[in-house]
């Protein structure tokens, strides 16, 4: 998902035509498509930490749980499993009505069953193929609720005893497999200026058949595009061609889409995370949107957003260290109808995109000074906008507290 702030530069980029490289030849169930060679170009020295393929994932899965239950909750279009990690005792039972008529009737608790006052934090990264910074975040997550540890080996006490406070925690990996797996790369070369830019879109929004970038929001006029007129799909779309952040979510919906919103049923989260790449280059730190979703929920959005920017502001990642401005829900940029109103009106969970920095190009404070964002750092923004999450989930109660009904006098 992409909410960049145009700049000239940004329009700029949109007109270039694509480089005369040598290109490699990728293939998919549509077509063979082409990408230049030197957009493949990765690092020498990619950390230990950055796990981030859909082969590498399934091995992590295969390999290093051992108190969380890997299971596959549904297949992509494209046929590849769609992975969930769970921690702690899932709800029991079921509920005596649907969400919808849980708010008909004035008590949610009529959809949550039993055990609504049970605490479900959920996270999901790779809605959006091109998008590594998230899935990194997760596996990282995964190893702290595992050992304590992430895959560099720091400690994040706070994050471990946190979680220990969550009745139960499901976090998905990669949530749209067709898309990464069409990017063959592990990690992005960093590049500087308009190059990084360019490279991070046309691998993950896609070319025209022309090799002009397709670019955001263009690459939504079209769901799903013609893969036969593109030189290149890039990872927003599954095998099918259609981006699942925005899906015919009242029509026919995609496997992946069905997958998701078939977990939200069954595990009734309080609080679902929807993890991106893409924040405005002149305020190039994670930024929390605020969601298209039930108004009984803005006052608690409020506070969430509040809760995780001072975290990252305090932890230095931010454009400053001032919670009084970084911390202002007013800030929070809109998002409009889409996979996470699905979700919201689906199950009442509070759903919320959060947008990474890229590790592929670089971008500027809002004083306009360079603000590059390295693996390192960009890794712990995902860790601590986790911790902040489930702290703020912990500490609140979860839904059975946000919208509880006044007790009578």
């Amino acid at each position: 998902m992409k909410l960049y702030v145009l700049t000239g530069l940004a329009f700029t980029l949109l007109g270039f035509m694509a480089d005369t490289y040598a290109e490699r030849p990728l293939t998919s169930r549509h077509s063979a498509f082409q990408i230049p060679e030197e957009y493949l170009k990765e690092p020498s020295n990619i950390p230990g930490f950055w796990v981030s393929t859909v082969e590498e994932t399934a091995a992590f899965l295969k390999q290093r749980i051992r108190i969380g239950h890997v299971e596959e909750i549904g297949r992509s279009s494209g046929g590849r499993p769609i992975r969930a990690v769970t921690y702690g005792s899932p709800r029991q039972g079921r509920g005596t009505s649907t969400f919808s008529g849980s708010l008909g009737f004035g008590d949610v608790r009529a959809f949550r069953g039993q055990d609504h006052d049970k605490t479900v934090y959920c996270a999901m990264a790779a809605v959006h193929g091109g998008e590594f910074e998230a899935i990194v975040g997760l596996i990282n997550l995964i190893a702290v609720l595992e050992t304590g540890h992430d895959l560099r080996g720091k400690a994040w006490p706070d994050l471990a005893a946190t979680s220990a406070r969550i009745d139960r925690i499901v976090l998905v990996p990669i949530a749209n497999p067709d898309g990464r797996s069409r990017i063959p790369i592990r990690m992005q070369l960093h590049r500087e200026g308009a190059d990084g830019y360019k490279v991070h879109e046309w691998l993950n929004t896609g070319a025209k058949a022309d090799g002009r970038l397709i670019g955001w929001p263009q690459v939504k006029e079209h769901i799903p595009p013609d893969f036969s007129q593109v030189r290149f799909p890039g990872g927003y779309p599954n095998d099918a061609g259609v981006n699942i952040q925005h899906d015919d979510f009242l029509g026919q919906r995609q496997p992946e889409t069905l997958a998701l919103l078939n977990l939200a049923t069954r595990e009734r989260p309080d609080l679902v995370l929807n993890l991106h790449t893409g924040v405005a280059m002149n305020d190039y730190y994670m930024r929390v949107h605020r969601p298209f979703s039930e108004p009984a929920l803005n006052a608690t959005f409020d506070a969430f957003f509040t809760r995780v920017h001072t975290g990252l502001a305090l932890a230095g990642l931010q454009s400053t260290r001032d919670p009084a401005i970084e911390a202002n829900p007013s800030r929070a940029p809109r998002s409009a109808y889409n996979l996470d109103t699905a979700i919201n009106l689906h199950c009442g969970a509070l759903c919320i995109t959060i947008e990474s920095p890229s590790h592929g190009y670089s971008g500027t404070n809002r004083a306009l000074q360079p603000a590059r964002q390295t693996p390192e750092t960009l890794l712990e923004a995902q860790l601590v906008c986790h911790r902040e999450a489930m702290q703020f989930l912990a500490d609140t109660g979860g839904r059975a507290r946000w919208t509880a009904r006044p007790a009578k006098p």
